[in-house]
């Protein structure tokens, strides 16, 4: 085991909560080595792939990382911007808006960082430098609406594992998922209303990244609360139950994944005759490969290819005022009890005891 990592902690240093914002990730560059190290990574975890592992390894570096690479980089060259990565860019984005709400709501001090499960920054980085900033107090919020093992699971096994290796523990919190949270339903229901309010398709499709059939039959809540997610947004948007349909994107293997899959019903609607659609993806806080290229542009061409005429693809929330209020009231309620989020903090009380403590420290000959 290693040891564990030295505290940066300071006497006179006053404490804080951290927040640890968190997403999956996404290579450096859209070439084909950095999109092979970003696979290596995220594919060899157990949580997203469940095969024995001695046959995985063979799977993944015999075949999946000498052929996928090349292609998975052409759809991200796509995509990419001047800022790099979009779900980087908008992450980056999410992180110091949420930063700014918390400082103007919150009594005493919040620091936001961002982690991505996979790639850089991360999360082991991000945990640092909150400990740095003096935060003896951590809430993750993996930004994950829907639980799965795949994506919060994943993340909390990534803390877990950083956090061995540090010798002061701070006490931590960890958001689970917030798939009914009222805030974030509003906040989607009114971004798709100002999106759908000129012309909206016939049809509305949630369309949430695909999972295995096993991990529902395993009792992985996902498939529940992204149904759930989507009718009670449909429910806000007044939407009749033959307006709107769920289905699942992204399968991969020979398994059996959640359905109906989309690709195959927005061939369906299709060829019946439905002209218009409108697709959003709720699952994801941030835009990124699967929803601007497969999603916008891949799955337009299998609707247009089968007699459709309009589809529009619905932006994620990203970093929009809504959604940024809807992640800070969801930290506030999980930081309650914290000093941080009471009332009663003084920031000059909290300096003066701050004061005393290394002054007694020093005295009993502490350097810090």
């Amino acid at each position: 085991m290693e040891t564990p990592a030295i505290s940066a902690f300071a006497h006179d240093q006053p404490a804080c909560t951290g927040v640890l914002l968190t997403n999956l990730g996404t290579p450096d560059t859209p070439t084909p080595q950095a999109v092979r190290r970003y696979l290596g990574e995220f594919l060899w975890d157990s949580r997203v792939v469940e095969i024995p592992r001695p046959l995985w390894w063979l799977i993944l570096h015999g075949v999946i990382l000498r052929i996928r690479p090349a292609k998975s980089a052409h759809k991200y060259q796509t995509i990419w911007t001047a800022d790099g990565s979009p779900l980087l860019a908008i992450s980056r984005r999410q992180a110091a808006a949420l930063a700014d709400l918390l400082k103007v709501r919150c009594p005493g001090p919040v620091r936001v960082a961002l982690g991505m499960r996979y790639g850089q920054p991360s999360i082991a980085a991000a945990l640092a430098e909150l400990r740095d900033a003096g935060a003896q107090r951590i809430l993750v919020l993996p930004l994950y609406p829907q639980y799965s093992a795949a994506t919060t699971a994943s993340t909390f096994d990534a803390v877990a594992a950083e956090l061995r290796t540090w010798r002061w523990l701070p006490e931590l919190r960890f958001v689970a998922q917030y798939h009914d949270d009222p805030a974030y339903l509003e906040a989607l229901a009114a971004r798709m209303s100002a999106d759908r309010a000129e012309q909206p398709g016939e049809r509305l499709l949630f369309s949430f990244h695909g999972l295995p059939k096993r991990n529902l039959l395993a009792g992985d809540p996902y498939h529940c609360q992204c149904h759930k997610t989507a009718r009670l947004v449909a429910e806000r948007l007044g939407l009749a139950p033959e307006q709107w349909a769920v289905a699942f994107q992204s399968r991969f293997g020979r398994a059996e994944w959640l359905q109906p899959y989309t690709s195959a019903l927005l061939k369906e609607w299709a060829k019946a005759g439905v002209k218009s659609v409108d697709v959003v993806c709720p699952g994801f806080a941030a835009d990124c490969l699967e929803t601007l290229e497969e999603i916008a542009l891949e799955n337009r061409q299998t609707f247009v290819d089968a007699g459709g005429e309009r589809y529009r693809y619905l932006p994620a929330l990203n970093d929009a005022p809504e959604h940024i209020a809807a992640l800070a009231g969801l930290v506030e309620r999980q930081g309650s009890g914290w000093p941080e989020f009471s009332a009663g903090y003084d920031p000059q009380a909290i300096a003066v005891e701050c004061a005393a403590r290394r002054d007694r420290a020093q005295a009993m000959g502490s350097t810090r």
